[in-house]
């Protein structure tokens, strides 16, 4: 299920055809073999207009929740930019013989910082994890020997940005890792399918009955579509713009 919901548009065509498939069951198996009396209408009524109102509160609810993690990861992305740049000015506390190498492999990690929220491919994505990894044990031994060689409250304050430039890193991939559980994926996918049998087992009018067996799935299979393209860091259409970590690396380059 991981690999369909991180993919939205497979995700749309797979929904898609279940959803149809359903409402096409309901009104040409179910209904044929039970047909539904005037008496057993109303109570049929009852019970879809339940399920569909289900339907509605679980989808704007998990698009709140991908909503939420969409904004956390702009709000991260917006901290770390301020991070790195902030680090950049307080590496002037540390001996100069320490800060000119500090700010160039800051330049370098604001640049895979970039790459991290550009790139769609997983192998390049572990790449630059591994290479951030490595530069930021550089960046921290580099502070820590700038600020042993010079101990005082000043130096301290270059060794607090550069850990908030770290925490910083960890934090946007946790928000990253932090998607809708797929057990949430699982009852909306379980109650668009039965409100989709239900739509076409109700459906009455032969004339209405194509256009309710295409609409109400190509609806369900839409919102589906959204809430993963929004709740997808890396492939969908919706995706954090890092106009922070640009902006701060082209102030790097020309300080």
């Amino acid at each position: 299920m991981l690999q369909i919901i991180s993919h939205p548009f497979v995700l749309f065509v797979v929904s898609f055809v279940l959803m149809f498939f359903a409402a096409w069951l309901g009104s040409s198996v179910l209904r044929a073999r039970s047909e539904l009396d005037e008496d057993g209408r109303e109570d049929f009524k009852t019970v879809q207009s339940a399920t569909l109102t289900l339907l509605a509160l679980v989808i704007g609810f998990s698009l709140s929740m991908a909503v939420g993690r969409y904004d956390q990861r702009k709000n991260l992305e917006e901290e770390e930019a301020n991070a790195i740049g902030t680090e950049f000015i307080r590496v002037n506390l540390l001996p100069d013989s320490v800060a000119a190498g500090i700010r160039s492999n800051l330049a370098q990690y604001a640049e895979l910082r970039i790459e991290y929220y550009q790139t769609r491919d997983p192998q390049r994505v572990e790449q630059i994890n591994a290479a951030t990894g490595s530069l930021q044990d550089k960046l921290w031994s580099a502070v820590k020997d700038g600020a042993k060689a010079q101990p005082n409250p000043v130096t301290a304050l270059a060794v607090a940005g550069m850990n908030d430039v770290i925490n910083s890193q960890g934090y946007t991939q946790a928000a990253w890792w932090n998607r809708i559980p797929h057990a949430a994926w699982l009852l909306m996918i379980v109650i668009g399918v039965f409100s989709n049998a239900l739509v076409g087992y109700g459906v009455k009018n032969a004339r209405a009955k194509n256009r309710f067996l295409l609409i109400m799935p190509l609806t369900v299979a839409l919102s589906f579509m959204l809430i993963a393209d929004i709740d997808s860091p890396r492939n969908g259409i919706i995706r954090v713009v890092p106009q922070n970590l640009i902006s701060t690396a082209q102030s790097l380059h020309n300080p």
